[in-house]
């Protein structure tokens, strides 16, 4: 039985990952716009990406101490407004100093905010007396992925009536959400999770078990942020259509997907095994990918990378659950680390999709190849960009293959 004490707890937990949702989510949004408004290159796009997931890189190494510091409830507050304050700095710092340089900052920022949140929720809601950690984990990451869902539906919709130029309106609208929640955490209660986590890091590090978990987290993450960072990008200028119709069976249905997995499987997960699950979602991930970059129409392009939610949707609070059952005092150490591996390859998975097609555009071998295959050279760069992101949901499948069940599964 789920303890009623903690409601609130819940949902402000819900509601920090609708936050990390909107700092994640909101500036691909806009990449098309700084392309053509600020003259940013598709390189320097992916550098922003990468910049964010490695600031969240950084809070994930030194959150363990930090949190213990500070307190769980300090560090929540923090978290949401940090988040808030980069929102605000993105609508305006970009026309005050050098463009590139005040999106990097703005970012920066709500990333710090972004990985505190990413690092203590999981593990306050896994404290939760009463919760199943399974389905909990899956339901509570469900809400990132409405979050996604909403960003992007509201933030096209609200672009398409009053148009590209006020974009800039838009991050001070989602920055009353991350400072309402920090309000929230403030009053809510929170469960101890406290613990020796200096030798928890030494344990897990030398387990191999965790090494492979770790992997599949980099993995997950690859998997997941490549496509839903750049489907809106790819939709438009790859596949040719609007940005309306694009955004919305690009990344906005692909957060669907992604959250009608999540929620499924927190209502009825407890009946299935998560392993086979995840393998599941594994290769569907793996076809989504060939079906985005291989399908003859636009349209079944689009449907591939909505796809891609759906198979990723348990990738990453699955891997969370199955560690946390096989390493039961794992603690904060436990999710700082994973949320660590996670972020590495959320950083590594978009940069590379954006590495390679620039590369593309500047070998006359794939300008005459796309010529003969009666697409763009944009269309062919986008495409083989994420192609080569394919190795990641592979690798993903063949490490929970290998990661043997856990005790309280054998028996």
């Amino acid at each position: 039985m789920s303890d009623l004490r903690y409601s609130g707890t819940r949902k402000a937990c819900y509601v920090g990952y609708i936050t990390q949702a909107i700092v994640v989510n909101l500036a691909p949004l806009f990449y098309l716009i700084f392309q053509k408004r600020f003259q940013i290159s598709r390189t320097e796009i992916g550098q922003l990406v990468l910049v964010m997931f490695l600031v969240q890189l950084a809070v994930d190494l030194l959150s363990v101490k930090f949190i213990r510091i500070l307190g769980y409830r300090t560090a929540c507050v923090a978290a949401h407004a940090l988040a808030a304050a980069g929102l605000v700095l993105l609508s305006f710092l970009p026309f005050v100093i050098q463009p590139y340089a005040g999106i990097m900052i703005s970012i920066v920022v709500s990333s710090v905010g972004s990985g505190l949140i990413e690092v203590m929720i999981s593990p306050i809601i896994e404290a939760i007396p009463g919760d199943s950690s399974k389905t909990a984990m899956a339901f509570l990451h469900s809400f990132y992925c409405w979050g996604q869902a909403g960003v992007v539906l509201i933030t096209t919709l609200v672009l398409l009536f009053v148009g590209n130029d006020r974009w800039n309106l838009l991050p001070l609208i989602w920055a009353v959400i991350p400072f309402c929640n920090m309000i929230a955490f403030i009053r809510v209660p929170i469960t101890d999770i406290d613990g020796d986590e200096p030798v928890r890091i030494r344990e897990l590090v030398s387990s191999p078990m965790f090494i492979l978990a770790f992997a599949v987290m980099i993995c997950s993450g690859a998997s997941e942020l490549a496509m839903s960072q750049w489907a809106s990008y790819f939709a438009e200028a790859g596949l040719g259509v609007t940005k309306v119709v694009g955004d919305l069976l690009g990344p906005c249905l692909f957060a669907v997907f992604m959250a009608v997995g999540r929620t499924v499987f927190g209502i009825f997960g407890e009946r299935v095994s998560l392993k086979k699950c995840l393998v599941a979602c594994g290769l569907i991930t793996v076809a989504s990918y060939l079906i985005a970059v291989f399908a003859p129409f636009p349209i079944m392009s689009l449907f591939g990378c909505s796809l891609c939610g759906l198979g990723v949707s348990l990738l990453w609070p699955g891997m969370l659950s199955l560690s946390a059952r096989r390493f039961p005092h794992g603690g904060t150490a436990l999710f700082a680390l994973l949320a660590l591996g996670g972020d590495i390859g959320c950083s590594l998975g978009p940069y590379i999709t954006g590495r390679v097609s620039d590369a593309v555009t500047s070998f006359p071998a794939f300008e005459e190849l796309s010529g003969v295959m009666g697409i763009g050279i944009e269309q062919l760069s986008v495409k083989l960009g994420l192609l080569t992101v394919i190795i990641f949901p592979v690798f993903a499948v063949i490490g929970v293959l290998a990661l043997g069940r856990t005790k309280r599964d054998k028996k």
